[in-house]
């Protein structure tokens, strides 16, 4: 694997950076405070072309392999994650589960404006009583003579309150993975409710809902896989490569913000940079931002060449979220107590990085999805 970034993916970069320092960064704290982000930042991301990277510029793409996917999500991380998880879904759960799976006529329809910023995606796979063991999720959609009938409940779903398309996942046949299939269901269709769930530890500008299905009717066409554990597997296989692109973009911003407070903060007369403790804190971060970098881009580039990556994928998740938490909580320590609220970042990345070991697999989850890919036995059952 080349590591030299080619013209194109440092000018991406660059203009992922820029976007992050004016667009995000200066608002980041207000919307923590506010648990909101600004809704106009979505359109916004599609006209810099994040939310198509991709996705065929044929319906409005912005083309692009992973390894450019990744270096934007980690420059928007590094101002805030909960905007990450807005591309993170609506375009790589959603979008790019459309443009791999769906029918010409359901790409037309989607993509479009999915990659314009003018609509956004939710990924309706988690349910109140199936988190890791999404193979026995209970929503079910039952077949009527124009197409489908959906009952169910889901819950900490991004982009819920926000999306147009939520991609659910639903029971069309009997027990286990292979009874799921995967819809389209347009948000505005009777039966659809979406609450916002509030109080968050972070991620608190992200919307996230509980989404209630109650009698919703979809046409046959609604319909983008009978495979839809696989389908949603899949995705998450690369979702897990954003998390952790996501995960060294917060790193790397609490890397930086303390290496910047180390430099001016002083005690006994000199820098606590200075200091052997503090310098050992730092670099601790620097070498777990960089390993979780190399992790993720490694999943990238076998991606990129057509090879197998899942296991892969689990790893970098793993690791790049574990050490997102570590290095946010050693922020906070050479911040001392201003690093306790918020008028400093490190808490909130520390509060970011939290949920990241939790969803798109816990890290107990992709630990076991590791062993069972070096040993061949299936620890899960």
């Amino acid at each position: 694997m080349d590591l030299t970034l080619s013209d194109e993916h440092r000018q991406l970069r660059e203009l992922a950076r820029r976007f992050t320092d004016e667009r995000i960064v200066p608002h980041a704290t207000r919307w923590d405070r506010d648990e909101a982000i600004d809704r106009d930042l979505v359109p916004a991301l599609g006209e810099v072309g994040f939310l198509g990277l991709g996705i065929d510029e044929r319906y409005g793409g912005s083309g692009g392999d992973n390894l450019a996917y990744c270096l934007v999500l980690e420059e928007i991380a590094r101002g805030d994650s909960a905007v990450r998880g807005i591309i993170s879904v609506s375009l790589g759960l959603v979008a790019k589960s459309i443009a791999k799976h769906g029918t010409e006529e359901q790409k037309q329809r989607w993509l479009p404006g999915l990659t314009a910023g003018t609509q956004v995606g939710c990924f309706a796979l988690t349910e109140p009583g199936t988190g890791s063991d999404a193979g026995s999720l209970v929503t079910k959609a039952t077949r009527t003579d124009h197409g489908y009938r959906i009952n169910g409940r889901k819950v900490f779903i991004t982009n819920g309150t926000w999306a147009d398309v939520a991609l659910v996942f639903a029971r069309t046949g009997g027990p286990g993975p292979k009874g799921i299939s995967a819809f389209l269901v347009p948000t505005d269709s009777p039966g659809f409710t979406a609450t916002e769930i509030k109080g968050k530890l972070g991620m608190r500008g992200q919307a996230t809902a509980e989404i209630t299905l109650d009698d919703v009717e979809v046409a046959e066409d609604a319909l983008l896989s009978t495979e839809g554990f696989k389908l949603a597997m899949g995705s998450l296989d690369k979702g897990r490569m954003s998390v952790a692109a996501g995960c060294v973009g917060a790193a790397r911003g609490a890397l930086e913000a303390a290496l910047e407070y180390a430099g001016q903060r002083e005690q006994f007369g000199k820098p606590i940079a200075g200091f052997q403790l503090v310098q050992e804190l730092l670099a601790d971060m620097a070498v777990e931002t960089d390993a979780a970098r190399l992790l993720t881009w490694r999943v990238a580039d076998l991606a990129d060449r057509g090879q197998p990556f899942r296991t892969e994928a689990s790893m970098a998740k793993l690791f790049a979220s574990e050490a997102a938490v570590k290095v946010a909580n050693n922020a906070i320590q050479v911040f001392g107590g201003y690093g306790y609220i918020d008028e400093y970042p490190v808490g909130k990345y520390l509060r970011d990085a939290r949920v990241t070991t939790l969803y798109e697999g816990t890290s107990q989850i992709q630990k076991l999805l590791i062993g069972r890919a070096l040993t061949g036995i299936n620890a899960f059952a």
